[in-house]
């Protein structure tokens, strides 16, 4: 009885035993679960902490970078302009030799004419109903080839008769040299004014210096006076160095001293009359020159008068002899100039204190030669043949080959270009708009269905006014090229042609490419001309849409950041809308009415945390930005970059204002794993 009873216990208590070690095992696996969960939480948030590190570490790496890159060019800059004599001294000397032009053109170069088409292989067409497919393809190869060659012919009797021309202008202006050479061995006033003149337009001066002058010649005394205009205080940097605060996340300036400013300032204008005399002298090869006077001014408000006039700052007469004994690299330019040859040197020039010049151009009794300010031609009143002309010879200037169109017949193609380089070179269709209003994306559109039509590898479009968001949403991923009008005189200026956009130095304002007046109001307050940005994406993730108006990368204000909570700016320029069937979200932008400071509109997507708390971007993918007018009429469509897992934001893309006043889209691509907070912090925005 013992035994059994003792049995039965031994079961039982085997049992409980059992049962407690399992739920003891049970709870060693519990706590070892929870264990590695918070493991893996705690390493997630340390790749997340390493992760915001590094974002941060580099955000600052390139801000410091950028500090650096502006404390070097500011440096680089105060440099160039206290050695401009000495740099200017070491070029060489300029000569008769420099106007002559070269006799030869750029050779013939077909582009991708010049590549027979490839014959289809008889050998890769074997099996039934195969000779019928390759004589198709042998005669559309046949075909495609003749077809090349016709092209090939009529492209070379283009070349060679716009080579013709071009080697009949090149001979013209050399035998016009020849006169002028001639004319100035005979010591002929008007030819001796003509080529110092040169001289000095080759000057080794910064290309943002004015290059304005007046001369006349003396045959008795064989001297030449000459107006020269001298750079104003604005050149000099006003500031001096650069910090970058990264607590701030700003950069702070230091301003550099108006003491420091004034004294670079009149040792370069000092340097600039030595310089321009060397030059003269040096470029005097039939000693036309005994002496030289040169009265360096500005063009400004005269401080007595308050009218606009050329103000003397310098004057200086001087004998050749006497300026031969100078070792100009190693002088004092301002003592030299006064002290030394006796000129005179305003004490303050910042503050427009004339000199009483030596002798001027009008003094000689001869004629006087001005060249410079603002006899450039106004494109906006040039022949339209002319002004086609001026955009032929700049293709030229490029090294290009360019030839104009005949007026009839020209299938929207103004004038032709043939670039030679091998690999990004081609056959070149520019179309010119000397408009005065914004040009149409229509005109875009056009221009790409003439490139298409004509088989140019290129298209450019020329225009005197400048583009809407809407032309460079087509032009985006195109082999298409829009150059504005300021772009354009840029363009001349850089390459020695001339040109302005109406009487003052600016182009009139671009209008939107919507409808309506730029400025106006529909009634909604939001300004009329305005452009609608669709966004759509595939995928289920909820997305917050929203927009930052910013100068460079700092939003304007907070009341500039457009969201869920704030869903227009302050002046109604950009405003959420409710989207259309094609799109998930959308923006309302009018970029006319946007303020002054603004130069980028900054587009932005992020995790709605209230519909998807634990989603990421790897499901944002497809994505685009659908860019229409005030009616809606789509003007083309915007490729963005997917989005990747885990990323709660991204950076879709902005809109940045050139120097013309154009807006075009740069594509975005940045994340960050914080969200929407993350991102806007970096724009400056304070989140509590």
């Amino acid at each position: 009885m013992s035994r059994r009873s003792n049995g039965l216990m031994g079961i039982w208590a085997e049992t409980q035993r059992q049962q407690q070690r399992q739920q003891e095992a049970r709870q060693r696996a519990a706590v070892q679960a929870q264990r590695e969960a918070e493991r893996q939480q705690r390493a997630l948030e340390r790749e997340r902490a390493r992760l915001d590190r590094e974002q941060r570490q580099a955000y600052r790496q390139s801000r410091e970078a950028e500090v650096r890159r502006r404390n070097e060019e500011l440096d680089a800059r105060v440099e160039a302009l206290a050695s401009l004599l000495a740099t200017g001294c070491r070029a060489p000397a300029f000569g008769t030799a420099a106007l002559a032009r070269p006799e030869q053109v750029p050779a013939f170069s077909p582009g991708h004419l010049g590549q027979p088409v490839a014959m289809p292989d008889p050998n890769r067409y074997r099996g039934f109903g195969t000779r019928a497919q390759y004589e198709r393809d042998r005669q559309a190869a046949q075909a495609a080839e003749a077809q090349r060659q016709q092209q090939l012919a009529a492209y070379r009797q283009q070349y060679e008769q716009w080579a013709a021309a071009q080697l009949q202008e090149i001979r013209q202006y050399n035998a016009g040299v020849g006169e002028l050479v001639a004319a100035l061995r005979q010591g002929d006033p008007d030819a001796v004014v003509e080529y110092f003149s040169a001289a000095l337009y080759a000057s080794a001066r910064p290309d943002d210096f004015p290059h304005r002058l007046s001369a006349a010649y003396d045959p008795g005394p064989r001297q030449l006076v000459v107006d020269w205009e001298l750079p104003g205080p604005d050149v000099v940097p006003a500031v001096k160095s650069v910090r970058y605060m990264p607590t701030a996340d700003e950069e702070k300036e230091t301003a550099r001293p108006v003491t420091q400013r004034r004294a670079i300032h009149r040792d370069l204008l000092a340097q600039c009359v030595l310089l321009a005399v060397h030059e003269l002298f040096a470029a005097d090869e039939f000693g036309m020159l005994e002496s030289v006077v040169l009265n360096g001014f500005v063009d400004d408000h005269d401080p007595v008068t308050g009218q606009r006039a050329q103000i003397v700052l310098a004057s200086v007469s001087v004998a050749r002899p006497v300026f031969a004994g100078l070792r100009l690299a190693q002088v004092s330019a301002v003592d030299c100039l006064v002290e030394g040859l006796g000129g005179q040197l305003s004490a303050r020039p910042d503050q427009l204190a004339a000199v009483r010049p030596v002798r001027q151009p009008g003094d000689v009794g001869r004629g006087v030669v001005s060249h410079g300010g603002d006899d450039d031609p106004d494109l906006f009143e040039m022949d339209p043949i002319a002004f086609e002309a001026l955009v032929a010879e700049l293709f030229r200037a490029r090294g290009m080959q360019a030839v104009m169109t005949q007026r009839s017949n020209d299938g929207g193609v103004d004038v032709e270009a043939l670039d030679p380089d091998p690999i990004s070179g081609g056959r070149i269709i520019v179309q010119v708009k000397r408009y005065r209003k914004t040009v149409p994306p229509t005109a875009v559109r056009d221009l790409y269905g003439t490139v298409q039509g004509a088989g140019a590898n290129k298209g450019v479009l020329v225009t005197t006014s400048g583009f809407g968001p809407g032309s460079y949403a087509f032009a985006n991923g195109k082999p298409l090229t829009l150059v504005s009008g300021e772009e354009l005189v840029g363009l001349l200026q850089e390459h020695g042609l001339r040109g302005r956009l109406g009487p003052g130095s600016g182009a009139p304002g671009p209008a939107p490419d919507g409808t309506g007046v730029p400025g106006g109001d529909d009634g909604t307050g939001v300004p009329d001309g305005h452009n609608v940005l669709g966004m759509s994406w595939s995928g289920r993730v909820a997305l917050d849409v929203c927009a930052l108006v910013c100068t460079g990368g700092r939003v304007l204000s907070d009341d500039h950041f457009v969201f869920y909570n704030n869903p227009r700016t302050p002046d109604g320029a950009v405003r959420a809308v409710a989207p259309s069937a094609a799109d998930k979200a959308a923006l309302r932008v009018a970029f006319e009415a946007l303020p002054a400071q603004a130069d980028r509109l900054v587009l932005a997507a992020a995790i709605d945390p209230a519909v998807n708390p634990d989603a990421d971007l790897s499901g944002f993918t497809d994505a685009r930005i659908r860019l229409a007018d005030a009616a809606g009429s789509e003007l083309g469509q915007l490729e963005v970059s997917d989005g990747r897992a885990g990323e709660t934001a991204l950076v879709l893309g902005s809109f940045r204002k050139r120097a013309s006043g154009d807006w075009d889209f740069v594509v975005g691509g940045k994340g960050y794993a914080g969200g929407l907070e993350a991102l806007v912090q970096e724009f400056g925005i304070e989140v509590a």
